[in-house]
């Protein structure tokens, strides 16, 4: 079994691969105070309810694949896979590490783990010309080139640090539940919030997607020849609202995790 781990400012997305089917997910809170051992117990938690695990932590796992935006939780990680991983194959998505996309921006190494894995999944999964739009903490918009190299993005503040800021800036407004709406017009405050952040942010999605296709294939290309991929955990708020997501695959990160451990495995002989 495999241990894909997806550490997000928000949650951390863990994941076991046996081969290439994902048998068991969990999603937690992240948080940057847990210590290594902390992070222990919660593994062995999760995985002691799964039956193809034993009691022991590490029993079963053949292999692990973190990528991680917080630098804090990934040092605390690295010394869970020294301490209690000590015999099982570690890789950590960094530079250095093969991935199998070519970074063809300014500075390479200042793309995001998660990026550039969910690239590697969407060209593993669906080729290029791809867009993946990541709902996550931020909302990030990836483009794939024909050839399967990662070309740049785009970052906008996420769905739901949004809603945090309009109920902390706004005097008359408050925290609501992230929910579609009745009707696109409000009946009341709740609602008109609520349609703000699904249908703006669904538009958003649509306006920013039409350009990167654009830009990707250029005057002469066909902007419908580039697959467009959600992800995230906050993709199902508005993946009926979008008219340009060809896939929803919640597990994509998971999934180029898998492939990066795959391609840099004849290392760990």
């Amino acid at each position: 079994m495999l241990l894909t781990i997806d550490v997000g400012n928000t949650h951390t997305v863990l994941g076991l691969f046996d081969g290439e089917e994902i048998v068991e997910h969990w999603r937690v809170s992240t948080d940057p105070r847990r210590t290594a051992d902390e992070l222990a117990v919660l593994l062995q938690g999760l995985m002691g309810m799964h039956p193809m695990l034993g009691s022991e932590l590490g029993d079963g796992i053949h292999g692990i694949a973190i990528c991680s935006t917080v630098p804090s939780v990934l040092h605390e990680l690295r010394e869970v896979t020294r301490r209690y991983y000590g015999d099982v194959p570690a890789i950590v998505v960094e530079p250095g590490v093969k991935t199998g996309v070519p970074i063809l921006m300014d500075n390479p190494k200042e793309v995001g783990a998660d990026r550039i894995v969910n690239a590697a999944a969407a060209v593993e999964l669906y080729g290029g010309p791809a867009i993946v739009v990541d709902l996550g903490t931020a909302t990030t918009f990836d483009a794939v080139s024909v050839r399967g190299e990662y070309v740049g993005g785009v970052i906008s503040p996420g769905i739901e640090i949004s809603m945090e800021a309009l109920g902390m800036r706004g005097a008359l407004l408050r925290k609501i539940e992230l929910a579609r709406p009745r009707n696109v017009i409000g009946k009341s405050t709740v609602e008109a919030m609520q349609s703000g952040v699904v249908y703006g942010f669904a538009g958003q999605v649509d306006g920013i997607v039409h350009r990167i296709a654009r830009d990707l294939v250029g005057p002469d290309g066909d902007p419908d020849d580039v697959r467009v991929i959600a992800t995230g955990g906050l993709a199902p708020v508005i993946l009926g609202e979008t008219t340009v997501i060809d896939e929803h695959e919640p597990w994509l990160t998971l999934i180029g995790l898998r492939l990066v451990y795959e391609r840099n495995a004849p290392s760990f002989g």
